[in-house]
């Protein structure tokens, strides 16, 4: 056997792949179980009420904050891949970030303003360490056995969309069913089992990823050849200056965004003015542009074909910026529709059938993963016993919750009750509870009132629309009500963990018995233009009505009547995106290796169009919100299509991406066109949370549905871009498919 020879690791197999890949498997698996549970939370613990343990940030800022951190995540494998690449090695990156990811976590458990942050600040350079460097192990197992790497990457992916799918499911279900802190706990608790099993196991690695040895001179002088590239381009100093500038400006923006909007403006790094355009906009623009010049003065320095290769990276990656805003729209915007806009109570058949399914989706893969395990187990217990015992344990861990979870469903109920409201009159509500009661049975009910300003002149205010739309209860027995108040008194008060000031009113009223009332309500910028003390005006407010978990005895109701029913979480939209993936996979993959293998472009274009479907279903289906309603009763069935079209379209997009790159330009310059990849998906994403921003304030003008048609024409003018430049960008690619 050669010294440098691959073939060790073919010794001991499963599935006849090596054990080291399903050591990474499982690694992989948990960190995106932790990942994407996490994730799945953000934005809606963010906007989740006081009442119901959360912020109470408006979405704009919730989703301001989350493009942010999603960028910063994809910036920060470029760091990650750097050390890991001339620093510590692969292994010891992968350990460093899986790590600093339990930490995160465990700080996110805490949910006060300063551990919340911290906790993503140690996400962001966690993912950053980890993600890039487990493929790196993968390829490096693979290195004598080419042949075999498309299955060993299709395994390691299957790691990653179980993990995807469990955590969302899991730590989604713990977090809007028990509390926050349950949710991101579990994910740091599973990341943890993730580094230990990892750990534990590394000496079946044997060198793989210990720490680099650096490059002779020598050995970069043999790598310059004619198909490698040409001659060297270093970057001179202007290059060099116009990167610091422009890398500057982009980071200082990206985390300054989210702090002025969330401030409204005290702390802005960037305040000034330009010409009427705010300071913000200058920086990014300037940003955007000096990145753009780069590229200018760049490309057109290396050979022909080289020259032609990266044009068309450049353009893929334009396009794959917008695929991602889109397509991110899912924790964010999809995620807040789900849970706002979407009937998730499902009663009787429906909702048996539902329970079965769900049921089935839990179990089912659930149990596929642990037969894997087992056969881990029986090659490798007796050489890495104490990581075998840990990911076992986990199981057990994961089982329990997954049971737990499927019998709590199946007991599920929906309970029509009757119950005294704030104002003395008597109100009848649907609540959805997995307790037993019959007829006549006592239980604890959370009346959540919501008291805006109705404004009756004016056109489509939030009162008017929400009297049309929002739905108390399945047979809309009771939508809320108008009464003429006075404002008491206008203060500031502390945002309790945000950290922030946000201005109140003290209104007073008289309710429907004619006795006196007072409510506490938020008031805008404008608001507080409009309204000083002493103020007439309306206030319209509605009730959501929920089962008290906590038995804290808000307020007790009577149970009238009994269906079984099971309430859909928000965040459960969002595990279809992984189920799609592991179906239809093999049916992309059977695609690209026939004779009707698209181009690059025609993948492209094809791409664009599903996505574009997906946002035009999701329009239709929000077709009937008026605008300004803050609640409706919109058919899953709009979300499941969106899920179905979007996770096609990533099939198309996704996987081919970083597979081009690695045939379109030398191996030397490969670590750079990977770092313009990232940053166009980093951009991307925090795209995706100001699209999102941008759907709350068009929701209150034009319905919610303008936002998605609007996403729809982006897409669709973008897969016909693709689709007409497919012959150019073919001759650009020079014999690459």
């Amino acid at each position: 056997m050669q010294e440098n020879s691959t073939d060790q690791f073919f010794k001991s197999t499963v599935l006849g792949h090596p054990s080291g890949l399903f050591v990474l498997f499982f690694t992989e698996m948990w960190e995106r179980f932790s990942y994407y549970g996490m994730r799945a939370l953000l934005v809606l613990f963010f906007t989740a009420s006081l009442l119901d343990e959360g912020w109470g940030w408006p979405k704009e800022h919730a989703l301001a904050i989350f493009g942010t951190y999603t960028s910063l995540v994809y910036l920060s494998t470029m760091l990650g891949g750097y050390f890991a690449d001339k620093v510590i090695g692969f292994r010891w990156a992968v350990v460093v970030g899986a790590l600093m990811m339990t930490l995160g976590h465990a700080c996110m458990a805490l949910e006060t303003s300063f551990f919340i942050y911290l906790g993503l600040t140690f996400l962001v350079f966690g993912s950053g360490f980890f993600k890039p460097n487990m493929t790196s192990i993968v390829s490096e197992i693979y290195k004598d056995r080419p042949e075999k790497k498309d299955g060993a990457y299709t395994i390691f992916y299957m790691g990653v969309n179980a993990g995807a799918f469990f955590g969302i499911m899991l730590c989604g279900y713990l977090g809007e069913k028990i509390g926050w802190s349950w949710g991101f706990g579990i994910a740091g608790i599973f990341m943890l089992f993730g580094l230990l099993q990892f750990w534990w196991a590394k000496d079946i690695f044997g060198d793989i990823g210990l720490k680099p040895k650096a490059q002779s001179v020598e050995d970069v002088a043999l790598s310059i050849t004619e198909e490698n590239g040409g001659k060297l381009n270093p970057f001179t100093k202007l290059e060099l200056g116009i990167i610091a500038v422009s890398a500057f400006l982009g980071l200082t923006w990206i985390l300054n965004d989210p702090i002025a909007k969330i401030t409204e403006g005290a702390t802005n790094l960037y305040s000034f003015k330009l010409g009427g355009m705010d300071g913000n906009n200058v920086v990014i623009l300037t940003a955007l542009a000096l990145f753009v010049i780069l590229l200018f003065i760049r490309i057109p320095k290396y050979i022909p074909v080289v020259r032609d290769r990266m044009i068309a990276i450049v353009f893929f990656a334009f396009i794959t910026m917008f695929f991602w805003a889109i397509f991110e729209q899912s924790p964010g915007s999809l995620t807040l529709f789900a849970r706002d806009y979407t009937q998730r109570i499902l009663e009787g058949t429906s909702g048996t059938i539902f329970k079965i399914v769900d049921a089935l989706m839990t179990i089912v893969p659930l149990a596929i993963i642990t037969w894997v395990l087992i056969l881990l187990a029986k090659q490798t217990f007796k050489k890495f016993a104490a990581s075998i015992i840990v990911l076992s344990l986990s199981f057990i861990i994961i089982w329990g919750i997954a049971i737990w979870k499927v019998k709590n469903d199946y007991y599920s109920s929906s309970y029509v009750v009757e119950y005294l409201n704030n104002n003395g009159t008597i109100e009848t509500a649907k609540v959805v509870s997995s307790n037993d009661y019959a007829n006549g049975d006592k239980l604890s009910i959370i009346d959540n009132e919501s008291v805006s300003i109705y404004d009756a002149t004016a056109e489509g205010n939030i009162g008017k629309t929400a009297k049309e739309n929002v739905l108390f209860d399945k047979e809309n027995n009771k939508l809320g009500e108008t009464f003429n108040a006075k404002i008491a008194r206008i203060f500031k008060e502390d945002k309790i963990g945000a950290g922030i000031q946000i201005n109140k009113a003290e209104v007073a009223f008289a309710n429907t018995k004619g006795e006196s009332k007072s409510k506490i309500i938020k008031l805008s910028k404008d608001d507080l233009e409009k309204y000083k003390v002493g103020s007439d005006l309306q206030l319209f407010i509605t009730h959501s009505v929920g089962f008290d978990n906590k038995e804290s005895k808000k307020n007790e109701a009577t149970v009238t009547a009994k269906e079984s029913a099971v309430e859909i979480g928000a965040t459960w939209f969002s595990i279809l995106n992984s189920l799609f993936i592991i179906a239809l996979a093999p049916l992309f993959s059977k695609w690209w290796e026939s004779k009707y293998n698209p181009s690059a472009s025609g993948k492209y274009a094809i791409g664009m169009l599903l996505i574009g479907v997906g946002t035009a279903a999701v329009a239709i289906g929000a077709s009937g919100i008026a605008p300004g309603a803050k609640t409706a009763s919109v058919s899953i069935i709009w979300l499941v299509l969106v899920y179905l079209f979007h996770t096609m379209a990533e099939l198309c997009v996704s996987p081919v991406a970083l597979s081009y790159i690695s045939k379109l330009v030398p191996a030397r310059m490969i670590a750079m066109m990977f770092g313009i990849w990232y940053l166009a998906v980093a951009i991307g994403m925090k795209l995706a949370g100001m699209f999102g921003e941008y759907s709350e304030s068009l929701a209150q003008e034009k319905g919610l549905s303008t936002f998605f048609w609007i996403l729809t024409a982006i897409s669709i003018v973008l897969s016909v871009m693709a689709f007409l430049t497919a012959p150019l960008f073919k001759k650009l690619m020079h014999g690459v498919r």
